[in-house]
């Protein structure tokens, strides 16, 4: 058997723990970290969240907190078995184990159990399947330890029935494959022949939920492996991806990307020849404005808005945020930037701060210019000046051009 007792294990003994795991004890009541945060502190890595599982019912761990004084938190996690409590400005997500009755491949009705291999069975994956009592004792009933040392990604049990109690599994397959292996193309079989035999249970599933799995694989290793993959097994289709992608376009951008902090959309768009590309991934996952902007953005400008020859390269990127008459035109050239692979670029318009233009139709009064269109005009005059000095031109300079003018 194995005992963890890391420094990343310790540290999760606050004041609020303490308390509640005494509480626990005083009813023997059984109670233990579950899934990914096992996952994360075997791995040797401080887990963001953790969620805890236990042999109490909701009625009994009600019962036992109320007669503690123990605040609780009203979170519609009741009828699934999760019982929010906060303890010391902390927050305790406990859940009772539980068994699927009936799935329909989106949502499960459950009952209770104090089996805990039964709980473990019904969780997605093996490494994601795993117990850890808080004296730092592991119960892994599905090799989830060996599978993550080996760093293989398996589903618990039989591939097709785990995707068939819903089918977003499928990417978080691809998610946690992502996160967790260390070569592309090392699959068993019988799990990409589940996958395929299933893609299609994904049209089903809400297209947010979709997205939020799909950026993180966007984001993470062998990116351009798995969505190739997710066209081989005929799941592109069903999660709003266009059925011609454009692979070697994805290969060649996300090939140097990785490393530049793209957004999602970035790396997405690669994908994508034409706008409608966008519109119709918006239509299935409901992105964000923002998103999609994006996403327009770059099918629109990433041919013919590239860097200058000669000794300012960056100069055509400037002048488009220069003209440009929205906000965030800086951070879509950034991600621009990133999509070309031009990394040396990205770096500098990272330093480079939007100039303001030094003069103003106040100014022009002054010099008695009166009539407002001339105003106009002239400052227009003034600005394409500006522009042609690479934005270096200060305020008598361009003051003292106007009387040339």
């Amino acid at each position: 058997a194995m005992k963890l007792q890391s420094p990343q294990f310790q540290a999760l003994f606050t004041p609020g723990l303490r308390s509640v795991a005494e509480l626990f004890e005083k009813k023997n009541y059984e109670l233990r970290i579950a899934g990914g945060a096992v996952r994360d502190l075997l791995s040797g890595m401080v887990p963001q969240d953790i969620d805890f599982a236990t042999t109490a019912t909701p009625a009994e761990m009600k019962e036992m907190f109320t007669s503690a004084g123990v605040r609780l938190i009203n979170n519609k996690g009741e009828k699934h078995g999760t019982i929010t409590a906060r303890l010391h400005e902390q927050n305790f997500e406990i859940t009772t184990l539980r068994i699927d009755v009936v799935t329909d491949g989106r949502h499960a009705e459950v009952e209770f159990t104090t089996d805990w291999e039964k709980d473990a069975e019904r969780r997605d994956l093996t490494v994601n399947s795993m117990f850890l009592g808080l004296d730092g004792m592991l119960y892994d009933f599905f090799n989830g330890y060996e599978d993550l040392k080996n760093k293989k990604i398996r589903f618990v049990g039989k591939a097709s029935e785990r995707i068939q109690e819903d089918y977003l599994r499928i990417l978080r397959y691809f998610r946690f494959y992502g996160r967790i292996t260390e070569e592309p193309g090392d699959h068993e079989p019988s799990t990409l022949q589940a996958i395929k035999e299933n893609a299609k249970g994904l049209a089903g599933i809400s297209g947010e939920r979709i997205w939020v799995e799909l950026k993180k694989i966007l984001l993470g290793k062998h990116v351009n492996h798995l969505v190739r993959l997710m066209y081989e097994l005929d799941v592109a289709q069903y999660i709003g991806l266009p059925l011609d992608g454009n692979l070697e376009e994805f290969d060649r951008v996300t090939k140097h990307i990785q490393n530049l902090c793209p957004k999602p959309m970035t790396v997405l768009t690669s994908l994508f020849s034409v706008k409608d590309d966008v519109t119709n991934l918006d239509l299935r996952l409901k992105i964000s404005k923002e998103e999609k902007n994006l996403g327009l953005f770059l099918v629109k400008h990433r041919q013919e808005l590239t860097k200058a020859m000669g000794p300012e390269p960056l100069r055509p990127y400037q002048d488009f945020i220069m003209d440009s008459r929205e906000s965030n035109t800086s951070s879509k050239i950034c991600e621009l930037l990133k999509y070309q692979g031009e990394e040396h670029l990205l770096g500098e318009m990272q330093q480079w701060t939007v100039p303001s233009f030094p003069v103003s139709g106040h100014d022009l009064r002054k010099m008695g210019v009166s009539s407002g269109k001339e105003i106009g005009a002239a400052l227009q005059q003034l600005r394409d000046e500006w522009k042609k000095s690479g934005y270096h031109m200060d305020r008598e300079e361009l003051l003292s051009c106007l009387k040339k003018l």
